[in-house]
Order: C-alpha cells, then structure tokens, then sequence
C-alpha cells in the first residue's frame, strides 16, 4: 500500500512539473469574468407569467438545449451540492483548480476499469465557457489538456468557489437535452433544485458522467454512489428516484400553453420571462368554458370563440383567451383582436349618446314599425330579430329587448357621422371616418370592432362613463382617463341593461343572461348569424365572449343567447363565487325619479329614472304618432329589370300603421285608401307620392325616381 501510495507521489510530482512546463509554454484561454457568464445566459424557453408569478405560457426559443431560469447556489438542495462533490470531485474545496493526486490515481490506474475521474469541476466548468476546449473526439489533445488546466488555474484566481460551483450547476448536462439544474430537477423530479432530496442528488449526481445512459446503468452507478456516502438514502429510495426519473422524462415535451396569443404578443425576442396581469385559474376556467361552449355548437358551423374579461378599477386584464386551439379551423388567428360586426352589441353605446345629450330618455317614445331608409348602396330596411313589430316601446325596453327599428329611427335623430365618431372615442379605431359607409345600419353594429375594444367600452359604463385604456402588464402608472358620458348617463345604461323584466318581451325572465346577483348585459349577433357576441360586467369585472368561426361564414340557429352567452354566465357566476360583491353599481344623487303615465297604455305605469331637468313634463320624446310613409323612402331611386316583363313589376306603397282614414295620392292624382299596401306598375320619371287626409291636406310625402322603358304617364298610374 505505501509503495502504491509512493508511487502515485512520484506520478503526482512528474505531472505536476510537466503541467507547470506546459502551461508556461503554450498560452490559455481568454476566460470572462463571473457577472459575463451568468449575463450570457438565456434560457431556451420563453415564459409568460401571470399576475402571481406562476408560470402562464411557455415558448421555445432554443432548440439546441432546454434551459430554464439560472438558479443562484443559495436555491440548490444541499443534499445535491454534497452528493455532486463526493461524486466529481471531493476535493474541491482544497485544490486551485487541478487536483493532482487524482490526476497522477488516473495515470496510475490508467488499465484499471473505472478510475475516478481526474478533471475537477473547475476543468469541466472551463470547457463549458470556452468552446475551444470541448471534447471533439474521445480524448482531447495534449495542447487542449494543457490549456484546460491553464484555463481552470486562472479562473480558480479570480472566481470565488461559490462562483464556480454554482455556473457548473448551471451549465452542465444533465439528461438528454437538459442543461443546468432548473431544468433538471423541474422535468426530471417536478420540483424546484432546493426541493431534491439525497435520493433525487444521487441520481442526478449518477448521470453527469453519461447523460444519456440508460436506466439500468444509471441504477447502477446510483446505487454504488449511495454505498460511497454516510447517512445516504435507502436502496428503495434510490430506486424509487429513478423510476420517476425515467418516468417523467419527456414530458416537457408539452409545455405549458394556457395563453398563447397573448404570449406572441407580449414576448419580445431574447426575453426570458415576462410577467403579465393575467390570473391563471381565471385563465384556465374560461379556457375551459369557452372549449366545451364551442364543441356543444360546431355541428351549428361554430369552432372558434375568445374571452376577455376585465377589472373595471384599473382596467388590468384578467383572461385573454384568444381561441379554442386544436378545434379551430385558425388556431393561430388571435380572436381577442380580430375584426368582426358586434351586432346589436353596439346599442347602448347609441341610446347613452341619445340620453347624455337629452334627445331621450328612459321613458321616451319610440316606433317600432316598419322602415325603409335610401342609402348609398341602395333601400335599407331593418327588421327585429324575430321579424315582429310592437309599435310604440319606451326606450328602455327598446334597448333591453333589443329592438333593431327604434335603434336605427334613433341614429338617424343622434346622426350617423356623430355616432361613428362617438365610437372612435370610445376605442374603436377600426370604425370609418366617412360615417355614410355604414348608413342607418350602424345602430346594428355593421362596424367592424373587435373584442378587446368592445369591453372596454362596457368597462366604461361600467365605470360611471368614465374611459381609460385596458393593460395587460403590471403598471403603477395612472393611465389617461377621459370622460365619455356623464355618470348618470351610465347609471341609466347599466340599469336598463340590467333590467330582467324589459328584456323578457324578446329574451324571457330566465336565461343565460339572468344571474343571481346584479349584472348589466348585452347579447349582439351580426349579419346571417356571422358572429355572435355577450358583453356585461358586474361592478368589479367586465367580460366579453365571441362565438363564431374563423372563416367568416354563417352560423345556424346560434344567437348571442345561445352562443356565447353561456359562457359569459359561468365566467361571471365563478368569478361571483370567488370574488364576492354582488351589490349593485352607485346611483348618482342627482338623478331625479319619477312616475310615468304613458299614453295610450303603450307600457304599464312605472317609476323611471331621469336627468334633471328631462323628467315628464318636458321630456317625454314622442317619435312619430302619426301615420307616415315608409315605403318608397324618400330619395328612392327604382329601375325596371330588363330580364323580367315589365307588366310583372309593381312598387309597393305603405304606411307606419293602419292609416283607413287616409288616402294615397301620385303626383296629385289620388289612387285609393291608404288602409293597406298597395301596389303601383312603375312609370318612368320623377313622382311625388302622398298620404293625404279628406281635406286632401299631405300629412306626409316622398319623392322618388323610376328608370325604366316604360314612359307613359297619366293615369295608367293606378292602384293595382
């Protein structure tokens, strides 16, 4: 034993002297300093986090190595540290970077079978920074030895041991593709490093000599390296480590993705984490709503959807689902900020305008019969969804109930131009500023907006009028607010949105827009069922819902009820249960309440509310009480079809409501009782068409133009 131990001495010496001689003859590395080497490194995924700090979305960014966060000495397990020491290089400690007693052991023993290793954690850590020195076959060459030993003496003087030990931790390969200890131990063992136990450090020791051996020399160099070390784990558990160690392996492979749009959007290149306002349990439960609303719907031809809700106080956004994923037809396409018609989602935005300009109020008047209004692209006219009239509605049940006639009389009274530009200041950027593209229909929401300003507009009312932009990072910065509606304004909006009995005339007491505490809503559903929408907030969140399909094509038998609107009822009512406060939104004091008689009994007698001064009196707003004429419109511009024979093509005259007392008159010639439509074989020219009482006094007239063959006028003008 002692001439064994001297002759490691003497082997010792010779290599010490001839190390020394060779490093004074060929020149190392330029090696960077600690602070550069940690600077430098990035790890391979990308990760969003939300508002708590837990992990929200992963995107790779690295395919040559899977890396994450670098992890400080103090956060590693000691358990490791120990184990990693005993197994690579015990004399760590005591040694200035090369531990010549091993090395001279390795020479010594160089036909033994399985020597200790002679490189120390310094030489590996060398190789690891420096390129240069990698292995690039099965040994490396004496010129690259020489200059690893050089290399691993000069950052011995300048790096702390703590330094050294905790890059190569970081550094080293662990498994497969697995590069330091955060990605180790979090795929390996679902745990944190300062989380290891000794039987986890003992196989994550056992594999930095050969990364990717398999599990049966793994448990074999595990369980001697257990026999090497005082008070090591069982055999059991040592076993029961590789087990989930091998049975864990590839299952990084899935990284998590509960927010890929947003992630797209807010990581910027090279970034390693960014943190976000999102909360993942919220996240997760409307991801999940909107999935399962989405696949009770797609035999409908709906297979896309997104969620956004909002707090109303700060604007932070909450959820950011962007769409359904592997059952969409565009998974990629981010839903939030896509383009669509909101429909009738569009109406209050409309009324408050009417109200916070005092052109109506809650109790006002409004016609809800049949209209024709000439426009660019020819006559519009607008129907309810049910292809009903009621005649005579207040404006709150107009509003609540949806009613698509008095929305569009209502543009025209607050103009078309004033509501486009109405909607630019609340957000919605993408609206024209030719108000006349849209005409009349833009009551009926045939902008195009997206989800993301959509509520936040609501978020507005909800706010007492009061716009500020949404944020999906943390900020302590008070935002630009600006003022949209006066605060009763909004109050009277959110009370009629929230009104249950006013809405039951289309929608029914019990629906998915009925919930057990107060909330203000609004369905919409654009042109041939397109999209379809349900915005509402309570007084602490908004949230909006789309169902649709990414193609733009028509959906069947699916309503902003009965789409999206279900998943708006879950993700209020769960965030009701956790959250709490149900109570409804302040009453602004200055609102006056008042009784109401309506004429006629059009409505019940009722308690309203008002803007002061706008109460009964002088406010009651009566759009139109007397018969008028709603078709031709006025400005109409008809043309004969030349492929249909010209005696098979009539007009139709008619009237808001049952007119028996009235007759109609053409250009002066009286044509009959304008009690019913009536039809008249087209005459090229310019007419005048009147409603006229038995004085012949108009009560109301049009005038339009027929292009045609047909010329002759006179009295072949007849009622047919």
């Amino acid at each position: 034993m002692k001439t064994r131990r001297a002759h490691i001495f003497f082997v010792a010496s010779a290599v010490s002297l001839a190390v020394i001689v060779g490093c004074w003859m060929f020149s190392g590395p330029t090696l960077p300093e600690f602070s550069e080497v940690r600077a430098r490194w990035t790890p391979s995924d990308a990760q969003l986090l939300d508002r708590n700090g837990d992990s929200l979305d992963e995107i790779r960014i690295d395919r040559h190595g899977r890396r994450l966060e670098w992890t400080a000495l103090r956060d590693i397990s000691p358990a490791l540290k120990n184990v990693v020491i005993e197994s690579e290089d015990h004399r760590f400690e005591t040694h200035h970077g090369v531990d010549f007693l091993a090395l001279a052991a390795a020479i010594a023993r160089a036909t033994g079978a399985h020597p200790r290793g002679a490189s120390t954690i310094t030489m590996q850590l060398v190789s690891m920074i420096d390129p240069e020195l990698r292995r690039t076959g099965h040994r490396r060459s004496a010129l690259q030895k020489f200059a690893q030993i050089k290399a691993a003496f000069a950052i011995e003087r300048r790096w702390t041991k703590d330094q050294i030990f905790e890059s190569y931790l970081n550094m080293v390969t662990w498994r497969g593709e697995l590069q330091g200890i955060g990605a180790a131990s979090r795929v390996m063992f679902g745990r944190a490093p300062h989380g290891i136990n000794p039987a986890e450090a003992i196989v994550l020791a056992s594999l930095l000599r050969a990364p990717n051996a398999n599990r049966v020399a793994v448990a074999r160099r595990s369980q001697k390296l257990r026999s090497e070390i005082i008070g090591a784990p069982t055999e059991g558990e040592v076993a029961s480590a590789i087990e989930v160690a091998f049975a864990r392996n590839l299952q990084w492979n899935a990284p998590l993705a509960l927010a890929p749009h947003l992630a797209e959007r807010l990581m910027p290149p090279g970034a390693a984490e960014v943190q976000c306002t999102i909360d993942r349990d919220l996240q997760r439960f409307s991801s999940d709503q909107l999935y399962h609303q989405v696949e009770q719907v797609r035999d409908r031809n709906a297979d896309d959807g997104a969620v956004l809700v909002a707090e109303n106080s700060t604007g932070e956004v909450w959820a950011y689902v962007g769409g359904v994923g592997d059952i969409s037809r565009a998974p990629y396409v981010d839903g939030v900020r896509a383009l669509r018609q909101p429909g009738s989602a569009l109406k209050p935005f409309l009324y408050a305008l009417a109200i916070d300009r005092r052109l109506l109020t809650p109790a006002s008047i409004l016609d809800d019969s049949p209209l024709e209004l000439p426009e660019q692209r020819g006559l519009y006219r607008p129907l309810d969804y049910d292809r009903h009239f009621r005649g005579l509605v207040s404006m709150r049940t107009a509003l609540a109930s949806s009613l698509n006639i008095p929305a569009v009389r209502t543009a025209d009274l607050v103009g078309v131009e004033q509501f486009a530009e109405h909607l630019r200041m609340l957000g919605f950027e993408g609206v024209s500023e030719a108000g006349d593209f849209y005409g009349s229909s833009i009551a009926l929401g045939s902008a195009d907006v997206t989800l993301w300003q959509i509520v936040n507009a609501y978020r507005t009312l909800a706010n007492s009028g009061e716009w500020s932009p949404l944020r999906v990072k943390p900020s302590n910065i008070n935002a630009d607010c600006k003022r949209i509606y006066g605060a009763e304004t909004a109050f009277l909006i959110s009370d009629i949105l929230s009104d249950r009995a006013s809405r039951s005339g289309t929608f029914g007491l019990e629906n998915s827009l009925a919930t057990s505490f107060w909330s203000a809503v609004k369905t919409g559903t654009s042109k041939d069922m397109r999209d379809n929408w349900c915005v509402g907030y309570t007084r602490k969140f908004t949230v909006g819902v789309w169902v649709g399909n990414s193609r733009g094509l028509s959906m069947r038998d699916i309503t902003g009820m009965t789409g999206a609107a279900p998943v708006w009822l879950e993700v209020v009512s769960y965030l009701h249960r956790r959250f709490g406060d149900g109570s409804d939104i302040a009453r602004p004091a200055r609102l006056i309440e008042s009784r109401v008689e309506f004429p006629n009994s059009i409505e019940p007698p009722r308690e309203e509310l008002f803007l002061a001064g706008t109460e009964p009196g002088a406010a009651m707003r009566i759009d139109s009480t007397r018969p008028r004429i709603v078709s031709p419109a006025d400005g109409t511009i008809v043309a004969f079809d030349p492929d249909l024979p010209e005696q098979r093509q009539r007009m139709s005259f008619e009237t808001s409501r049952n007119a028996a007392e009235l007759r109609w008159a053409l250009d002066g010639v009286a044509l009959g009782a304008a009690n019913a439509p009536q039809l008249w074989a087209p005459v090229a020219g310019t007419h005048r068409l009147a409603l006229i009482d038995k004085s012949r006094r108009p009560i109301d007239s049009v005038r339009f133009e027929v292009r045609g063959s047909r010329a002759t006028p006179g009295l072949e003008a007849q009622a047919q």
